[in-house]
């Protein structure tokens, strides 16, 4: 089932699970659940190219629990890679349990970022 006990990565972005986001059953659509994945995505590798950024790719992305309305989303990023023009992020999301403190991963990724100039080109990535 769920072999992390607790989240890898900087927390990037919290959210709550809505009804609009859900299917009849209560169960959050695994697209909504994405979306916020590549939010984080964009918001951490965006302050770490210090520009634009979009994503070019995401890799194996297995949803092992489901996310149910009122629970909160937290979704959690770390810098696996800078390469010239792009950034390679590890990416978990994790549901707190609506009323509870119990917290579970529901899924993980990776994603890859590009850096962008202002002509929608890729730009290479600032040394740290």
């Amino acid at each position: 089932m769920n072999d992390a006990t607790k989240p890898k990565g900087e927390l990037t972005l919290r959210t709550l699970a809505m009804p609009a986001d859900a299917n009849a059953a209560g169960d959050i659509f695994g697209g909504w659940v994405m979306a916020q994945m590549d939010l984080s995505s964009g918001i951490r590798a965006a302050e770490r190219a210090k520009g634009r950024v979009v994503t070019a790719a995401v890799k194996e992305m297995a949803f092992e629990l489901p996310v149910k309305i009122g629970d909160t989303l937290s979704v959690y990023t770390a810098i696996d890679r800078v390469g010239r023009t792009s950034i390679t992020l590890s990416v978990e999301a994790w549901a707190q349990r609506y009323l509870t403190d119990h917290m579970e991963k529901v899924t993980a990724a990776t994603f890859i970022m590009v850096a962008l100039d202002q002509g929608g080109q890729p730009k290479p990535v600032p040394q740290e």
